[in-house]
C-alpha cells in the first residue's frame, strides 16, 4: 500500500494476441458481517460480484474475535469468485482497492506468518474495565490538567485535544494492553524482535506480498488511538483504506461540510472538516479521511455501535422473518405504544460514552405487539442518528452542505424518513449502498489513471432516492415534529436508566 491510502497490483498488460481488452477495477470490502468483492468498469457499474460471511467468535462474554486464516481464505475466495462472475481474466484487472473494518487487530510471527491469537474485533469489550479505570485515574487527571496549561500557553489544538481525551474500548490501545498482559508469547516475540502488529489491512497486505510488506495507511492508523492525526505520526515507536473513510470517498463527500452516514452493523456519521482535524469534547473522533499527494483531508466521526446488530437480534427473536418487512410493520401502527428501545449491546458511544450501558426495552404493557417492538427498534436508530447529528453541529460549527447515506439499514424507508424529519434536512440515498467498496475502487482507480479527476467520479454517481423532512410549519428548523418531542424525551429517560448498568456494585 502506498502512503496515499491505496493499494494496487501493478498494471497488467491489456493487450493479448494483438487485441486490446477492456480493463477493470477490483475492490474488496472486509466488513464486520461479510466480505464482498466487486468488479467495476469505467462507468463504475458492477460487472461481477462475490461475497462470503464473516464468522464472529464469542469465546467469552464481551469477547468478539475472528480467525485470521479464515478471513484470508474468505478474501481469496471472493476475489476469485467476482472475477469469474464478471467473465474476465485477471490480467484485465488494473488495480485492487481494499476497504476494511477499522480497529480490529491481531499480532503474528514475522518469520512464519502465523498469528499469535485471533483478530480482536472493534466490538470487543474485554478492556472495558481497564478503560474505565484509566479514564478515572489520577494519571489521566494530571495529564488533562497539564495539557490545559500548555494549551493556554501555546494555543496548539493538539494540546487541547490531549486535555480532553478519554479512552474508548473501540480504540486499539487498551485491547492491545490486554493482549500484552494475557499472551506471554506476544511479549516474548516483541522482546526478540519478530512480532508484527496490524489491523486487517496490514494482515491482508502481509499475506498478499508473502510476508514482504508490513504496512498500513493513514486512514486505518488514525482510527487506532495510537496515531497522532495532528502530527501525522505514531504517538510512540512505529508499529489500505479504512471502511468509513472509503465510504466517504465513495459518496464523493469531497467538500467541507459534506456528511456521510453509514448504517450497517453500527452507525458511523462523518463530516468533512477539510485540512484541519477537529478537536472534540463529546467523543467525536478526528480521523484522516485520505491523503492523496500532499493533500490531507480530515473527518470528524461519531458512531453508534449496534444499529444492524439490534435489527438482526430482533430477527433472531422472530419479531419478523424478512428485514424488508420492518418498515411496513413500523408504519402499520401510529406509534410504539410508549415502548422505548435502547440499542446498546456494546455500550453507548458519543455523546454519552458509557461502555457499561445495557440494551433494554422499557414501557412494555399487555397491549404491546411485535409491530410496536419493531417500531421502537427502528425509532431508536433514528434517535441515535439525531444525537450524533446534533453533537456534530454543536461541536464543529461547520454548515452542513449535503447528507448522504449508505449501508444495509439505510434501505429502510421508515428509518430514513424519520431521520430526515428529526434533522429537518434532505437526505440522499444512492441506489448502490456498498460505498466502502466503491470508495476503495475510486481511490485505486485514480492512482492508476483508470479515472482521472474527482469531478469525473461525481458524474458517475447513480440517481438517488431523496427523503425530505415533513415539517409542521413551512420552514424546517431542524427541530423534530411536535409529535416526536414527548417520544424523544421518554427515550432519553430510558437511555439514562440503561447507563452504568454493568458497573460492579
Amino acid at each position: 500500500i502506498s502512503e496515499q491510502n491505496r493499494t494496487h497490483f501493478p498494471t497488467m498488460g491489456s493487450h493479448r494476441n494483438g487485441f486490446k481488452k477492456e480493463s477493470y477495477i477490483l475492490s474488496v470490502d472486509v466488513g464486520t458481517t461479510s466480505i464482498r468483492c466487486h468488479v467495476y468498469d469505467k462507468e463504475a457499474k458492477i460487472r461481477g460480484s462475490c461475497s462470503t460471511k464473516v464468522v464472529l467468535l464469542y469465546p467469552e462474554v464481551g469477547h468478539v474475535e475472528m480467525d485470521p486464516d479464515d478471513l484470508w481464505k474468505g478474501f481469496i475466495s471472493v476475489v476469485k469468485g467476482a472475477v469469474q462472475d464478471a467473465g474476465i481474466q485477471m490480467h484485465q484487472v488494473e488495480a485492487l482497492g481494499i476497504s476494511t473494518q477499522r480497529s480490529t487487530f491481531t499480532t503474528w510471527d514475522r518469520r512464519t506468518g502465523v498469528p499469535f491469537h485471533n483478530f480482536i474485533s472493534w466490538q470487543d469489550q474485554r478492556a472495558a474495565d481497564l478503560v474505565k479505570s484509566w479514564n478515572r485515574s489520577c494519571t489521566m487527571k494530571a495529564i488533562h490538567g497539564a495539557m490545559k496549561v500548555l494549551y493556554f500557553v501555546t494555543r496548539q489544538k493538539r494540546l487541547l485535544a490531549a486535555s480532553l481525551i478519554v479512552f474508548s474500548t473501540q480504540h486499539v490501545t487498551f485491547r492491545l494492553v490486554w493482549v500484552l498482559t494475557h499472551y506471554k508469547q506476544v511479549c516474548q516475540a516483541i522482546d526478540e524482535g519478530y512480532c508484527c502488529f496490524g489491523t486487517i489491512d496490514s494482515w491482508l497486505l502481509f499475506k498478499l506480498t508473502k510476508g514482504h510488506l508490513h504496512a498500513t495507511d493513514y486512514s486505518n492508523a488514525s482510527s487506532t488511538g495510537i496515531f497522532d492525526s495532528y502530527q501525522m505520526c505514531w504517538m510512540d515507536h512505529s508499529l489500505p483504506m479504512a471502511d468509513q473513510q472509503a465510504a466517504m470517498f465513495g459518496e464523493c463527500c469531497f467538500d467541507v461540510g459534506d456528511v456521510k452516514i453509514t448504517m450497517g452493523t453500527g452507525t458511523f456519521m462523518d463530516i468533512n472538516t477539510g485540512s484541519k482535524p477537529h478537536t472534540s469534547v463529546a467523543g467525536l473522533y478526528p480521523l484522516v479521511g485520505w491523503k492523496i499527494g500532499s493533500e490531507v483531508v480530515y473527518l470528524a466521526e461519531g458512531n453508534a455501535a449496534d444499529t444492524g446488530t439490534a435489527i438482526k437480534w430482533a430477527q433472531k427473536l422472530e419479531l419478523f422473518s424478512d428485514v424488508r418487512e420492518t418498515s411496513t410493520m413500523a408504519y402499520s401502527v401510529s406509534d410504539s405504544d410508549g415502548v422505548c428501545f435502547v440499542p446498546s449491546f456494546s455500550g453507548l458511544q458519543a455523546p454519552l460514552n458509557d461502555p457499561k450501558a445495557c440494551a433494554s426495552f422499557m414501557g412494555l404493557k399487555p397491549s404491546t405487539t411485535k409491530r410496536h417492538l419493531v417500531r421502537a427498534i427502528l425509532e431508536s436508530v433514528a434517535f441515535r442518528n439525531k444525537q450524533l447529528y446534533e453533537t456534530m453541529l454543536r461541536e464543529t460549527c461547520i454548515p452542513i452542505t449535503k447528507i448522504r447515506v449508505d449501508g444495509g439499514v439505510s434501505s429502510n424507508d421508515f428509518v430514513m424518513q424519520l431521520t430526515s424529519d428529526l434533522f429537518g434536512k434532505k437526505i440522499a440515498r444512492p441506489q448502490h449502498h456498498e460505498m466502502s467498496c466503491l470508495g476503495a475502487a475510486f481511490v485505486a482507480g485514480l492512482e492508476v489513471g483508470f479515472w482521472r479527476t474527482r469531478e469525473e467520479l461525481k458524474k458517475l454517481q447513480s440517481a438517488d432516492d431523496e427523503f425530505l423532512p415533513r415539517c409542521a410549519d413551512k420552514e424546517c428548523t431542524g427541530s423534530p415534529n411536535g409529535e416526536y418531542v414527548p417520544i424523544l424525551q421518554s427515550w432519553e429517560r430510558a437511555l439514562r436508566r440503561s447507563m452504568n448498568w454493568y458497573n460492579k456494585p
